[in-house]
């Protein structure tokens, strides 16, 4: 793993040519042992298993998947292997990049991935008011984060704003 990222399993349900729900879980490396307890929180046992070919999921099949299909099994450049879990990947990084402005902290991460998670499975919704109702649900059985918690691993000093004359406001650093 390249140093300063993460290693993010994605699973795509798909429908026909599209997508349909996706499950993002980080992992600490690409054993097996990281890997297969990722696939059996997103995957129902008895489904049908399209994967890149590495050796972590060789043994998905006997996990009780009805089928571990590997899409190709040499690295060579050429036709995309799994084009549904890269799209994913690619919108991922764009919203990452476009509403967090890169600023991503390693420590909330799983926070990202779920709130994407939870966007992108509701992105066609017919209900909106139903969306509000499992945002409040799922807000309900999430243990509270204090601010402090949320804070303690920024970059850098806070910025503290001043007034100026002319009605703007500056960020001026405060130093310790």
């Amino acid at each position: 793993m390249a140093e300063g990222k993460a290693l993010v399993v994605i699973a795509a349900q798909v429908n026909d040519h599209n997508i349909g729900r996706i499950r993002l879980h980080r992992v600490a490396d690409a054993s097996a042992d990281s890997l297969e307890p990722a696939v059996q929180q997103a995957v129902v046992t008895g489904s049908i298993v399209h994967t890149d070919g590495w050796n972590g999921y060789n043994r998905l099949k006997a996990l009780g998947y009805y089928a571990h299909e590997v899409v190709r099994k040499n690295a060579d450049v050429g036709d995309n292997l799994l084009p549904h879990c890269n799209r994913v990947a690619t919108l991922l990084k764009r919203w990452l990049i476009g509403t967090h402005q890169g600023a991503v902290s390693h420590d909330h991460l799983d926070y990202y991935l779920d709130e994407y998670t939870f966007r992108f499975n509701r992105r066609a919704s017919r209900y909106r008011g139903k969306l509000f109702y499992r945002l409040i649900q799922q807000a309900v059985v999430i243990d509270p984060v204090r601010y402090s918690d949320l804070v303690t691993h920024t970059r850098g000093p806070k910025p503290k704003t001043q007034h100026m004359e002319d009605g703007w406001v500056k960020g001026i650093s405060q130093k310790s």
